[in-house]
Protein backbone atom coordinates (compact mmCIF):
# COMPACT_ATOMS: atom_id res chain seq x y z
CA UNK A 1 0.00 0.00 0.00
CA UNK A 2 3.09 2.26 0.45
CA UNK A 3 4.36 1.87 -1.91
CA UNK A 4 1.10 1.97 -4.12
CA UNK A 5 0.92 5.86 -3.05
CA UNK A 6 4.79 6.37 -3.23
CA UNK A 7 5.28 10.09 -4.49
CA UNK A 8 7.38 8.86 -7.64
CA UNK A 9 4.00 7.18 -9.19
CA UNK A 10 1.63 9.99 -7.82
CA UNK A 11 0.97 11.73 -10.73
CA UNK A 12 -0.17 8.14 -12.77
CA UNK A 13 -3.44 8.97 -11.59
CA UNK A 14 -3.65 11.73 -14.39
CA UNK A 15 -4.33 10.26 -17.84
CA UNK A 16 -1.46 11.60 -19.81
CA UNK A 17 -3.34 12.85 -22.86
CA UNK A 18 -6.86 14.33 -23.29
CA UNK A 19 -8.16 17.61 -23.69
CA UNK A 20 -6.76 18.97 -20.31
CA UNK A 21 -3.28 17.81 -21.63
CA UNK A 22 -3.02 20.06 -24.77
CA UNK A 23 -5.24 23.09 -23.41
CA UNK A 24 -2.51 23.40 -20.11
CA UNK A 25 0.25 23.44 -22.74
CA UNK A 26 -1.00 25.51 -25.21
CA UNK A 27 -2.57 28.14 -22.88
CA UNK A 28 1.00 28.02 -20.73
CA UNK A 29 2.85 28.36 -24.11
CA UNK A 30 0.46 30.99 -25.93
CA UNK A 31 0.39 33.27 -22.94
CA UNK A 32 4.17 33.39 -22.27
CA UNK A 33 4.80 34.24 -26.49
CA UNK A 34 2.52 36.71 -25.72
CA UNK A 35 4.40 37.51 -22.45
CA UNK A 36 7.42 37.95 -24.03
CA UNK A 37 6.16 40.16 -26.98
CA UNK A 38 4.64 42.03 -24.01
CA UNK A 39 7.93 42.81 -22.50
CA UNK A 40 9.89 42.91 -25.62
CA UNK A 41 7.52 46.46 -26.57
CA UNK A 42 7.58 47.82 -22.84
CA UNK A 43 11.37 47.59 -22.79
CA UNK A 44 12.43 49.03 -26.52
CA UNK A 45 9.69 51.89 -26.09
CA UNK A 46 10.52 52.62 -22.50
CA UNK A 47 14.25 52.77 -23.93
CA UNK A 48 13.47 54.65 -27.19
CA UNK A 49 11.68 57.02 -25.34
CA UNK A 50 14.51 57.85 -22.98
CA UNK A 51 16.92 58.03 -25.40
CA UNK A 52 14.87 60.92 -27.57
CA UNK A 53 14.42 62.58 -24.05
CA UNK A 54 17.74 62.33 -23.12
CA UNK A 55 19.19 63.86 -26.75
CA UNK A 56 16.89 66.73 -26.25
CA UNK A 57 18.04 67.33 -22.31
CA UNK A 58 21.36 68.10 -23.11
CA UNK A 59 20.40 70.29 -26.40
CA UNK A 60 18.48 73.59 -26.94
CA UNK A 61 17.88 75.87 -30.16
CA UNK A 62 17.79 79.34 -30.98
CA UNK A 63 15.16 80.32 -33.97
CA UNK A 64 16.35 83.48 -35.37
CA UNK A 65 13.84 85.49 -37.65
CA UNK A 66 14.98 89.11 -38.98
CA UNK A 67 15.51 91.38 -42.29
CA UNK A 68 17.79 89.29 -45.07
CA UNK A 69 20.28 91.91 -44.80
CA UNK A 70 20.12 91.83 -41.17
CA UNK A 71 20.19 87.79 -40.31
CA UNK A 72 23.80 87.55 -40.60
CA UNK A 73 24.75 90.09 -37.88
CA UNK A 74 22.17 88.95 -35.27
CA UNK A 75 23.00 85.40 -36.18
CA UNK A 76 26.73 86.36 -35.14
CA UNK A 77 25.59 88.30 -32.17
CA UNK A 78 23.36 85.32 -30.98
CA UNK A 79 26.88 83.30 -31.16
CA UNK A 80 29.12 85.53 -29.35
CA UNK A 81 26.34 85.82 -26.98
CA UNK A 82 26.00 81.92 -26.80
CA UNK A 83 30.18 81.71 -26.36
CA UNK A 84 30.26 83.85 -23.03
CA UNK A 85 26.96 82.05 -21.18
CA UNK A 86 27.73 79.77 -18.67
CA UNK A 87 26.59 76.05 -18.66
CA UNK A 88 26.54 76.28 -22.85
CA UNK A 89 30.00 74.03 -24.41
CA UNK A 90 28.84 74.35 -27.92
CA UNK A 91 26.63 76.61 -30.25
CA UNK A 92 26.51 76.27 -34.05
CA UNK A 93 24.04 77.43 -37.00
CA UNK A 94 22.77 74.25 -38.97
CA UNK A 95 23.27 73.85 -42.49
CA UNK A 96 21.22 74.36 -45.40
CA UNK A 97 21.04 70.60 -45.41
CA UNK A 98 20.47 70.12 -42.07
CA UNK A 99 17.45 72.16 -42.21
CA UNK A 100 16.61 70.03 -45.30
CA UNK A 101 16.92 66.72 -43.32
CA UNK A 102 15.17 68.06 -40.30
CA UNK A 103 12.04 68.95 -42.97
CA UNK A 104 11.89 66.26 -45.59
CA UNK A 105 9.75 63.83 -43.23
CA UNK A 106 7.21 66.67 -43.58
CA UNK A 107 7.80 67.72 -47.24
CA UNK A 108 9.62 65.13 -49.04
CA UNK A 109 13.72 65.30 -49.82
CA UNK A 110 13.32 67.74 -52.95
CA UNK A 111 11.70 70.48 -50.86
CA UNK A 112 13.62 74.30 -52.31
CA UNK A 113 15.10 75.26 -48.70
CA UNK A 114 16.61 78.12 -50.29
CA UNK A 115 13.97 79.26 -51.77
CA UNK A 116 11.70 79.12 -48.50
CA UNK A 117 11.76 82.00 -45.67
CA UNK A 118 12.48 79.50 -42.83
CA UNK A 119 14.11 81.17 -39.80
CA UNK A 120 18.17 80.63 -38.91
CA UNK A 121 18.41 77.89 -36.49
CA UNK A 122 21.38 77.75 -34.13
CA UNK A 123 21.66 74.56 -31.71
CA UNK A 124 23.21 74.78 -28.72
CA UNK A 125 24.81 71.67 -27.02
CA UNK A 126 24.57 72.31 -22.58
CA UNK A 127 28.15 71.11 -20.45
CA UNK A 128 25.80 68.93 -18.33
CA UNK A 129 25.91 72.17 -15.19
CA UNK A 130 23.01 73.64 -17.56
CA UNK A 131 22.26 77.26 -17.71
CA UNK A 132 19.38 80.21 -16.96
CA UNK A 133 16.99 79.54 -19.67
CA UNK A 134 15.17 82.80 -18.43
CA UNK A 135 18.20 84.79 -18.24
CA UNK A 136 19.77 83.73 -21.71
CA UNK A 137 15.93 84.28 -23.17
CA UNK A 138 16.14 88.20 -21.92
CA UNK A 139 19.51 88.78 -23.12
CA UNK A 140 18.59 86.92 -26.51
CA UNK A 141 15.69 89.57 -26.51
CA UNK A 142 18.07 92.67 -25.53
CA UNK A 143 20.81 91.55 -28.48
CA UNK A 144 18.76 90.10 -31.29
CA UNK A 145 15.11 90.91 -30.65
CA UNK A 146 14.18 88.06 -33.65
CA UNK A 147 15.29 85.06 -31.68
CA UNK A 148 13.78 82.63 -29.68
CA UNK A 149 14.88 79.70 -26.93
CA UNK A 150 13.47 76.36 -27.03
CA UNK A 151 15.02 74.29 -24.58
CA UNK A 152 12.80 71.71 -25.91
CA UNK A 153 10.97 71.24 -22.09
CA UNK A 154 7.32 70.61 -24.39
CA UNK A 155 9.01 67.65 -26.34
CA UNK A 156 10.74 66.28 -22.95
CA UNK A 157 7.85 65.88 -20.98
CA UNK A 158 5.53 64.17 -22.73
CA UNK A 159 8.61 61.41 -24.20
CA UNK A 160 8.93 60.74 -19.96
CA UNK A 161 5.48 60.89 -19.25
CA UNK A 162 5.10 58.27 -22.14
CA UNK A 163 8.11 55.93 -20.75
CA UNK A 164 6.69 55.69 -17.36
CA UNK A 165 3.28 54.89 -18.84
CA UNK A 166 4.63 52.39 -21.27
CA UNK A 167 6.38 50.59 -18.59
CA UNK A 168 3.25 50.24 -16.48
CA UNK A 169 1.56 49.23 -19.63
CA UNK A 170 3.91 46.38 -20.26
CA UNK A 171 3.94 45.53 -16.33
CA UNK A 172 -0.06 44.87 -16.69
CA UNK A 173 0.03 43.38 -19.59
CA UNK A 174 2.31 40.26 -18.13
CA UNK A 175 0.08 40.26 -15.04
CA UNK A 176 -3.18 40.06 -16.85
CA UNK A 177 -1.69 37.35 -18.78
CA UNK A 178 -0.64 35.72 -16.01
CA UNK A 179 -4.26 36.06 -14.70
CA UNK A 180 -5.36 34.37 -17.45
CA UNK A 181 -3.09 31.94 -17.73
CA UNK A 182 -3.71 31.15 -13.95
CA UNK A 183 -7.76 30.82 -15.00
CA UNK A 184 -6.85 28.87 -18.17
CA UNK A 185 -5.37 26.32 -15.78
CA UNK A 186 -7.46 26.66 -13.45
CA UNK A 187 -10.53 25.47 -15.61
CA UNK A 188 -7.81 22.55 -17.32
CA UNK A 189 -7.63 21.35 -13.91
CA UNK A 190 -11.10 21.43 -12.63
CA UNK A 191 -11.98 19.47 -15.51
CA UNK A 192 -9.03 17.11 -15.62
CA UNK A 193 -10.82 16.59 -11.47
CA UNK A 194 -14.92 16.04 -12.80
CA UNK A 195 -13.67 13.90 -15.43
CA UNK A 196 -11.46 11.22 -12.97
CA UNK A 197 -14.07 11.44 -10.55
CA UNK A 198 -14.27 7.66 -10.40
CA UNK A 199 -10.87 7.25 -10.19
CA UNK A 200 -10.80 9.93 -7.02
CA UNK A 201 -13.40 7.79 -5.49
CA UNK A 202 -11.77 4.31 -6.15
CA UNK A 203 -8.50 6.10 -4.55
CA UNK A 204 -10.20 7.04 -1.51
CA UNK A 205 -11.43 4.02 -0.88
CA UNK A 206 -8.43 2.04 -0.70
CA UNK A 207 -6.74 4.75 1.70
CA UNK A 208 -5.34 7.97 -0.45
CA UNK A 209 -5.20 11.30 0.94
CA UNK A 210 -6.83 14.28 -0.69
CA UNK A 211 -3.00 15.89 -0.30
CA UNK A 212 -1.69 12.62 -2.22
CA UNK A 213 -4.42 12.69 -4.92
CA UNK A 214 -3.29 16.80 -5.07
CA UNK A 215 -0.13 16.13 -6.16
CA UNK A 216 -0.82 14.05 -8.60
CA UNK A 217 -2.67 16.89 -10.43
CA UNK A 218 -0.44 19.50 -9.52
CA UNK A 219 2.61 17.78 -10.62
CA UNK A 220 1.17 16.74 -14.06
CA UNK A 221 -0.35 20.23 -14.84
CA UNK A 222 2.91 22.47 -13.30
CA UNK A 223 5.33 20.13 -15.84
CA UNK A 224 2.25 20.83 -18.86
CA UNK A 225 2.93 24.36 -17.83
CA UNK A 226 6.19 24.26 -18.02
CA UNK A 227 7.10 22.52 -20.89
CA UNK A 228 4.37 25.04 -22.80
CA UNK A 229 5.54 27.65 -21.30
CA UNK A 230 9.51 27.01 -22.15
CA UNK A 231 8.26 26.02 -26.46
CA UNK A 232 6.17 29.95 -25.84
CA UNK A 233 9.40 31.52 -24.65
CA UNK A 234 11.34 30.21 -27.50
CA UNK A 235 9.62 31.00 -30.29
CA UNK A 236 8.87 34.86 -28.57
CA UNK A 237 12.73 35.14 -28.25
CA UNK A 238 12.43 33.61 -32.38
CA UNK A 239 9.86 36.05 -33.25
CA UNK A 240 11.65 39.01 -31.45
CA UNK A 241 14.95 38.26 -32.99
CA UNK A 242 13.59 38.16 -36.64
CA UNK A 243 11.93 41.62 -36.29
CA UNK A 244 13.12 44.02 -38.67
CA UNK A 245 16.16 46.11 -37.76
CA UNK A 246 16.31 50.13 -37.61
CA UNK A 247 18.19 50.59 -41.18
CA UNK A 248 15.08 48.20 -42.38
CA UNK A 249 12.16 50.31 -40.45
CA UNK A 250 13.43 53.51 -41.50
CA UNK A 251 14.57 54.36 -38.12
CA UNK A 252 11.22 54.44 -36.66
CA UNK A 253 11.96 50.49 -34.82
CA UNK A 254 15.41 51.60 -33.44
CA UNK A 255 16.33 49.22 -30.54
CA UNK A 256 13.02 47.05 -30.67
CA UNK A 257 13.12 44.17 -28.53
CA UNK A 258 15.99 43.15 -26.00
CA UNK A 259 19.49 43.98 -25.73
CA UNK A 260 22.39 42.37 -23.93
CA UNK A 261 21.37 40.90 -21.03
CA UNK A 262 18.31 41.55 -21.63
CA UNK A 263 17.72 38.41 -23.86
CA UNK A 264 18.09 36.65 -20.49
CA UNK A 265 14.98 38.06 -19.11
CA UNK A 266 12.14 35.82 -21.12
CA UNK A 267 14.09 33.03 -19.68
CA UNK A 268 12.44 33.42 -16.21
CA UNK A 269 9.15 33.46 -17.72
CA UNK A 270 8.69 29.85 -17.95
CA UNK A 271 9.53 29.41 -14.07
CA UNK A 272 6.72 31.77 -13.35
CA UNK A 273 4.83 30.09 -15.40
CA UNK A 274 5.58 26.77 -13.61
CA UNK A 275 4.70 28.70 -10.63
CA UNK A 276 1.70 30.18 -11.83
CA UNK A 277 0.29 26.73 -12.40
CA UNK A 278 1.21 25.37 -9.44
CA UNK A 279 -0.77 27.90 -7.28
CA UNK A 280 -3.67 27.39 -9.60
CA UNK A 281 -3.77 23.82 -9.88
CA UNK A 282 -3.22 23.58 -6.24
CA UNK A 283 -6.21 25.80 -5.05
CA UNK A 284 -8.61 24.33 -7.89
CA UNK A 285 -7.49 20.87 -6.35
CA UNK A 286 -8.38 20.79 -2.88
CA UNK A 287 -11.41 22.87 -3.50
CA UNK A 288 -12.74 20.33 -6.00
CA UNK A 289 -11.48 17.23 -3.96
CA UNK A 290 -13.62 19.04 -1.07
CA UNK A 291 -16.82 19.50 -3.88
CA UNK A 292 -16.33 15.41 -4.96
CA UNK A 293 -16.81 14.59 -0.47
Amino acid sequence: MKRLFAPTTADSVVPPSGHTAWLTSFTAGAMTFLAVFALALAMASGRLAERWAGALERTATVRLSAPPEQIAQQEQAVLDLLATTPGIAAARPLTTDEQRRLLEPWFGPDLPVDALPLPRLIEITEDGSGYDSEGLRLRLAAEAPGAVLDDHTRWRRPLAVAADRLRLLGWLSIGLIGLTMAAMITLAANAALAANAQVIGVLRLVGARDSYIARAFVRRFTLRALAGAGAGAVLGLAGVAVLPSADQAGGFLTGLGFQGAGWLLPLVLPPVAGLVAFAATRAAAFRKLKELN
